[in-house]
């Protein structure tokens, strides 16, 4: 029985195969324009579109079909509205240049805007001058791969995101370089969804944004020089790892921000020239292990009401402040990191510091309740006050240490050259 279905749905499959076919559209062809060419096709054909400028406007795709581009095609929507509108299952967009997205105040004007889709790929495409890049709404299982997405607005008012998505599931986004956006990618309400290999950079606000999006996954991914680096925010079960977090600067700017987050993993991922590695607020059961912090402001600064979490096998290299802690209470775990602050001895040479390690300096303390101080920050003062405190704490949590502070680095494998 179970042979026949299957040999009826591979026939089925065959004489769709075999019914469908290519529309090519070009300047000197029986079809000249995108919409003439999906208003005649069929579901499962292909529209191929050849070399040539094609200046179109709410392209509305509403049935199973491939559109495909061939070389320096490039669809051109004279800063009029949206250009690509799909609402179909099963489509594949590959190969486009779309460029000059229209800007509105009230409506999502995108290159690529998808609604209520599953089952799609959105690949090979160059988006340039948009609003928004690619925006998808209430759709599942798509791949989003290799597209380059960029705009040139100057503020967050005037500027959409490069990959926008609101209620997705099972969504893979990989190999997409974003630049002069507000934010280079932007997730709200998905779930079991994965980005990785992205580069975003020069971005208005954020280089990644995760909004109640719930058992997700982000790795070997750069960020890099965006307004505030990365947000992670009223979000669960976030998986983080082997990402770079580079040269995000400014007087409110961090590598990673992390807001009433629970139960992630924070893992090999390299901050390197943040004003702050990570700053954290309201983030419980968290796991940060085999992290670089490098060269930054703070390495970490935590705020209230983060409780449980554990700081293993870290290195923090050369940072102005290693930990700002922002609470009386603890119950976060540091234990066998290195600390380049670090100035205890390993008489027994088992690689481990003989005397605990306190992260958490007077002068940090200092500067957390008065940010001018921070001009003191090289000077013999700043050694003294944290001496003492170091002697008889009493403004710092007296057991927030590490117990067991390595003497020489846990990660040796990144690459941690400038990227200026």
């Amino acid at each position: 029985m179970k042979y026949k279905i299957w040999l009826f749905f591979f026939f089925i499959f065959i004489a769709f195969a075999v019914s469908a076919k290519q529309i090519v559209v070009c300047q000197s062809c029986e079809v000249k324009t995108i919409k003439e060419a999906i208003k005649m096709a069929k579901e499962g054909d292909e529209i191929l579109i050849k070399k040539g400028v094609y200046k179109e406007q709410d392209i509305v795709i509403d049935k199973p079909i491939s559109l495909i581009g061939e070389k320096d095609v490039v669809i051109d929507g004279n800063n009029v509205g949206g250009i690509l509108i799909i609402q179909t299952n099963n489509f594949k967009i590959k190969g486009l240049k779309i460029i000059n997205v229209g800007l509105s105040y009230t409506i999502e004007y995108a290159a690529i805007k998808v609604i209520k889709a599953n089952d799609f790929i959105i690949e090979d495409c160059v988006m340039e001058n948009v609003f928004f890049g690619i925006l998808i709404e209430k759709s599942k299982r798509g791949i989003i791969r290799n597209n380059k997405i960029s705009s040139n607005r100057k503020n967050e008012a005037s500027s959409g995101n490069g990959i926008h998505i609101w209620s997705g599931e099972e969504i893979e986004v990989y190999k997409n370089e974003m630049f002069g956006l507000r934010d280079g990618i932007y997730f709200e309400f998905v779930k079991n969804s994965i980005v990785h290999n992205n580069l975003s950079y020069n971005n208005i606000r954020y280089g990644l944004h995760f909004m109640f999006s719930n058992n997700n996954m982000y790795h070997h991914n750069e960020f890099r020089n965006n307004g505030a680096g990365v947000a992670v925010m009223f979000s669960k079960f976030t998986v983080m790892h082997h990402n770079k977090f580079r040269l995000n600067w400014g007087s409110a700017s961090y590598g990673l921000l992390l807001k009433e987050i629970y139960d992630a993993e924070i893992h090999d991922n390299l901050f390197e020239q943040n004003t702050i590695g990570i700053n954290a607020e309201g983030s419980t059961r968290i796991n940060y292990k085999n992290n670089t912090f490098l060269r930054n402001g703070w390495a970490i600064k935590i705020s209230g009401a983060c409780y449980s979490n554990i700081f293993m096998n870290n290195d923090f290299m050369s940072n102005s402040l290693d930990l700002a802690y922002n609470s009386n209470i603890n119950d976060n775990k540091f234990d066998n990191n290195y600390w380049s602050e670090y100035t205890g001895y390993d008489l027994d040479k088992n690689g481990i510091g003989d005397v605990p390690y306190r992260p958490v300096k007077l002068f940090s303390y200092i500067v957390n309740k008065t940010p001018e101080a921070l001009i003191l920050l090289r000077s013999l003062f700043v050694d003294i006050i944290n001496f003492s405190e170091k002697v008889s704490p009493v403004f710092t949590p007296d057991d927030l240490m590490d117990n067991h502070p390595l003497m020489k680095r846990a990660i040796t494998n990144f690459d941690t050259q400038r990227n200026d």
